[in-house]
Order: structure tokens, then C-alpha cells, then sequence
């Protein structure tokens, strides 16, 4: 018998400090609009332990909120006291705050040092004005000017007020996050006792960032969430390009500038789901030349005017927001993705393990192709209820 001091010479010859894993990734969304408990998307996570190495994990719950689903929910960690007084101070002259409490917890044996976690609903004021910080080079906003002053309240909050960090700001959704292993986290926070239509969940394996409870996934900006598995080399270039459109990133991870990028993307510039896609995983040159017309146009304008926010390595992400699951990876799919089908309801997650964990009953199992988003959206009078793996020209041309 090899003996365990043994074992850990032999896969670890090197006695490195850091164990090499990756991320993992779930998301389920029940197109019928039913709601139910976080305890499926803990569950899943807890399948995807050995993903992780338990310096982060996190969740995204859609509708948990419906008794005060007209009122923006801001959830916020602090440093202390101090910090919560500062935050109430600026929330007080910017927005009426119409509740406010501490995020429920309870205590789990590996959940450490948590920072002060504080939550608010509150109302933006009609008579509201957007700050003048976003630079003259973004030109003017697309989107409902509500919108934009709650991106700059977010930014402001992250850069200005120390000991102070939004991780989500949307009406009737909110993020859940920390260091330890996801089922910890979902655990602490006691996600069992909220129920919701959509949940995204994340356990994070840092690579090249230092863990820390704002760094772990979901990443948000207004009801957009992000969990991702893998690393982008190209996070400096996307960053500058971000800036010039007034994103700012201040949490030390390449995740947040995916948010920004879909946020850009997708609500400022109006593009649909597989152009979004062709910006983030684009298809090599070659692909776009073999395009007919006016398709091989309409790619290539993609390409050079977003140049700068093509994700550079290895990715896969589950992108959400209200009504919406997105699942998308890299063009030669450098990290897992599988989707399934169920009833009503849509998953997405980085092994099949997790979803049949949850769903033993499921109907339809296929593997993405790389650069090919999945989407799954509410079923409403102009939305078929379903899955659809978008219709892109560009896979009839590989």
C-alpha cells in the first residue's frame, strides 16, 4: 500500500505550495418563471468540490426578492463601521433608502473573517443626475439613463468610499460571495431559505489573483452576473479599451472586465447574443472570409471595432441577467462546458456530474461547440420558453 506521504511525492514531485485544479461553473434556469430553492444550485456546487481549492466561492439568485421586487437591492461588504457610515452617508443623498439590514448568515465551520455584510433597497429618486465622470470618448448613453446612474453610483462606491464594495445592484437579484468552498458559502449565507428562477453558482480556483471575499465570482453590474473558468492574458488591453467608456476595474481579477464588456456589449451598444459572442470568442479571419455576404461584412466590422475585447485565452463563462442564461466558451474549447435539458428547466455547468446530481430525470445532454453561445430565456408573449443554441453563419462556414 503507498503510503499518503508517498502519494504526495508522487503527484506532487516538486512540493509546490499551489494545487493546480480549475474553476467550476453551474447555472439553472426554469424558462416557466417557477421559482425554487438555492439548495439545488449548493448541491451542484458541492459536486464540483475537487473544481476548487476553496479560496472562493459565490451565487447569483434571480428573483429571490419578490416582495420587493420594484426596489433596487444593493449588497455591500465593508472593513467596518466606519465604512458603513460613509456608505450611508452618500446612499442618503443620492437614493431613498427604504430598508436596510445585515445580509443573514449563520456560522460554518471554514468560513473565516467575513467582512460586514449589509444590504439595501432602496428607490432612485426622479428629479436623479447622472455624474459627469464617464469620458467624452463614450458618446452618448443607448439605454434608459436610470441605468447609467446606477453604474456610476456602483463605480463611485468601488473607487471613492474606502472599505467599501457593491458585489450586486439590480432590482430582485442578488450575489452571494466569499472565501471557502462554494457549498460553505451557500451554507453561510443560507441560500436554502431563498427561492428563485435562475441561480448561477461558482467555486473559484485563483490563478493569478489573491483570494480574497470581493475577488470570488459572481462578478455583477447592474443585473448582469459573470462566473468564469479560465484566465485571460489579454485583461490589460480589454481593461484600456473599457476605461474609455468609463468602466473602471478596482477588483484585481480578469472576471470584471467580462462583466463590463457584456455590460458595453450587450445594454450600451444594443448587440444581439451571437454578435456579443463574436466579440468575446471571435472566429479566426479565415472563417470571416469564407462568409457570404452581408454576413462576411457585418463580422468583419465586429472584429475591428472591438478588436481590443477579444478574451485572450483559455474561458468559459455563464453569463445571467434578468430573464436570461447565457453559457459561452472559448473557439477551441480550452474549458469544459455541457448543457442539458429538463422540463422547464435549462443547465449549463462544467461536468455533466452536477447537473444529473440535481436532475436525474434529464431529457437532453450535448456539449456546446466553442464560440457558440447557449442561451435559455423566460418563456413571455415574444419569447419562446426553451433552449437555443444561436444560429450563428459563422458555424456553417468552419
Amino acid at each position: 500500500m503507498v503510503r499518503p506521504e508517498e502519494l504526495e511525492k508522487l503527484v506532487n514531485p516538486y512540493g509546490d505550495d499551489k494545487e493546480i485544479s480549475a474553476c467550476g461553473l453551474f447555472g439553472v434556469i426554469d424558462t416557466s418563471g417557477k421559482r425554487f430553492s438555492g439548495r439545488v444550485v449548493i448541491d451542484a456546487m458541492a459536486n464540483l468540490h475537487d473544481r476548487g481549492n476553496g479560496l472562493g466561492g459565490g451565487f447569483a439568485g434571480y428573483g429571490i426578492y419578490p416582495e420587493l421586487a420594484d426596489r433596487y437591492a444593493l449588497h455591500v461588504m465593508l472593513e467596518d463601521k466606519a465604512s458603513r457610515d460613509r456608505l450611508d452617508e452618500y446612499l442618503r443623498r443620492e437614493v431613498h433608502v427604504r430598508h436596510q439590514e445585515e445580509i443573514p448568515t449563520r456560522r460554518v465551520r471554514g468560513i473565516t473573517n467575513p467582512p460586514l455584510l449589509w444590504r439595501y433597497f432602496f428607490d432612485v429618486p426622479e428629479d436623479f443626475e447622472i455624474p459627469q465622470q464617464r469620458p467624452a470618448t463614450a458618446g452618448p448613453a443607448t439605454t434608459a439613463p436610470v441605468e447609467e446612474y446606477l453604474v456610476q453610483l456602483v463605480m463611485h462606491i468601488n473607487r471613492e468610499l474606502p472599505g467599501a464594495y457593491v458585489f450586486s445592484c439590480a432590482r430582485n437579484l442578488g450575489v452571494f460571495k466569499g472565501v471557502g468552498y462554494p457549498e460553505e458559502i451557500g451554507e453561510f449565507f443560507r441560500l436554502d431559505e431563498y427561492d428563485g428562477y435562475l441561480w448561477t453558482g461558482h467555486g473559484r480556483f485563483p490563478t493569478n489573483t489573491q483570494a480574497w471575499w470581493g475577488g470570488a465570482h459572481p462578478f455583477s453590474l447592474l443585473d448582469w452576473t459573470v462566473v468564469h473558468n479560465g484566465e485571460i492574458s489579454s485583461y490589460g488591453t480589454n481593461r484600456r479599451f473599457l476605461e474609455m467608456y468609463g468602466y473602471y476595474c478596482t477588483l484585481h481579477t480578469d472576471t470584471e472586465v467580462i462583466t463590463y464588456a457584456v455590460d458595453l456589449l450587450m445594454r450600451r451598444h444594443r448587440l444581439a447574443v451571437e454578435e456579443a459572442a463574436a466579440v468575446l470568442a471571435a472566429p479566426l479571419w479565415s472563417v470571416i472570409d469564407r462568409l457570404p455576404e452581408p454576413e462576411k461584412s457585418r463580422y468583419t466590422a465586429l472584429r475591428r471595432v472591438y478588436a481590443p475585447l477579444l478574451l485572450n485565452g483559455p474561458f468559459t463563462v455563464i453569463i445571467a441577467r434578468t430573464g436570461e442564461m447565457i453559457g459561452l466558451g472559448d473557439r477551441i474549447r480550452l474549458r469544459p462546458l455541457v448543457a442539458a435539458k429538463a422540463g422547464s428547466r435549462v443547465y449549463v455547468s462544467s461536468e455533466e456530474a452536477a447537473i444529473r446530481l440535481v436532475e436525474p430525470l434529464v431529457e437532453h445532454v450535448w456539449i456546446p461547440r466553442g464560440g457558440e453561445p447557449v442561451v435559455a430565456r423566460l418563456a413571455g408573449p415574444a419569447v419562446e420558453a426553451g433552449t437555443e443554441v444561436t444560429a450563428s453563419p459563422v458555424a456553417a462556414a468552419v
